[in-house]
This record gives structure tokens, C-alpha cells and sequence, in this order.
């Protein structure tokens, strides 16, 4: 009989310290366990997904191949956060496409790009409705965003969502500033409500 040596340490990776899976966001590693599987002795990290109320184990051996990663360092959080503030970058595809796109985004796990799509589809009370399968995206973008910001910058989720809300409302054509919208701003409205159609 071979004994589970209980170890708390693998791949960079530690017991109790939260990470980012691409496909599902934040967890955190509870243990890093053996299992015999198939006669095939598997070191597994447990992580679980407390929102979710989820517990993954994933092959200690596979982290690279999933992309599993640290939580991002406080830098790469600032420039999400600016990235937000940008103009939006909407492209002249279907929308079955740009959907796809997002949802790619979303699911690589990289907090830049689910930034760019939270910019992307978020829409201000002055701006026309969005379709169901737009506000399941930017919810689930934004769901994404503010764990990370939650778990990195240890404030809660309530607090990252608020702070993100506020970068949106910095850029370009949604803050109290529309009235005094310089020209340029003028014609970009005109190119986003065109691709809306």
C-alpha cells in the first residue's frame, strides 16, 4: 500500500493561493492530491470555484496545457482598468462571429482581452438597449473581470465592479461630458450605431 504524501507546493503553484483557469476564472488551490487512476498514479490540484460552487481537479502535469496562471500582478490589472477607459472597438462582422470572438476572449483567461470585450459591449443609460446574447457576454466578461481585480487587489467583488464602472464611465462618449462631444466623437456615434444595425 502506497501512502498519498500530502504536498503543498507543485509547478510554482501553492495550497490555499488563487489562480485563473481560463475556462471558469477564479478558484482557489484547496489541495494537491494523488489519485490512482487506471493504475496511473495522477497528481491532481484541487480547485475550487466558490461562486460557482464548483470543484475541479486538474493533473498537476496539465496546468500548462489548460493555462492555468497566477492572479495577474497589480500592473496588468491597471492596464485592464485603462483599457476600459479606451474607445470601444467594435467590428463591421455578424454578430454570430463577434460573438464567437468574445466568447474566446473571455475564455483565454487573459484579463486584457476580457477587458476589451467588458469596453466592448458595455452599453451607458444614454446608449440604445442591448440584445439578450450581448448582455449574457458583457455580464459574464464583467463576472470575470471582477473576481480577478476582487482576489488581486483584496477588496470585494461589489467594490471591483464598482471601480470598473468607473474607468467605463471615463471614455470617450459616456460621461456627463456628451453635450460638449468634440466632432470626431460625432462620427464615431454614427460608425457604432451603423454596426449596431
Amino acid at each position: 500500500m502506497v501512502a498519498t504524501k500530502k504536498t503543498t507546493q507543485r509547478q510554482g503553484f501553492k495550497t490555499s493561493e488563487f489562480i485563473v483557469y481560463p475556462a471558469h476564472g477564479v478558484g482557489q488551490i484547496m489541495a494537491i492530491e494523488e489519485q490512482e487512476v487506471a493504475g496511473c498514479k495522477l497528481e491532481l490540484f484541487v480547485i475550487n470555484f466558490v461562486k460557482d460552487k464548483m470543484t475541479l481537479r486538474v493533473p498537476t502535469a496539465k496546468i500548462a496545457a489548460v493555462g492555468m496562471r497566477k492572479l495577474a500582478e497589480p500592473p496588468i490589472v491597471k492596464r485592464a482598468i485603462e483599457t476600459l477607459k479606451g474607445r470601444a472597438r467594435i467590428k463591421r462582422t455578424m454578430w454570430s462571429r463577434r460573438a464567437q470572438e468574445y466568447e474566446a476572449k473571455i475564455n483565454s483567461g487573459n484579463i486584457v482581452s476580457i477587458a476589451e470585450v467588458v469596453r466592448d459591449l458595455y452599453r451607458s443609460d444614454s446608449q440604445p438597449e442591448q440584445s439578450y446574447s450581448e448582455r449574457q457576454l458583457y455580464e459574464a466578461a464583467l463576472d470575470r473581470l471582477a473576481r480577478e481585480i476582487s482576489a488581486v487587489q483584496r477588496v470585494t467583488e461589489t467594490e471591483a465592479v464598482k471601480e470598473i464602472e468607473a474607468a467605463l464611465a471615463k471614455g470617450p462618449r459616456r460621461g456627463a461630458k456628451t453635450e460638449a462631444a468634440e466632432p470626431a466623437d460625432a462620427d464615431e456615434e454614427a460608425i457604432v450605431e451603423d454596426e449596431a444595425a
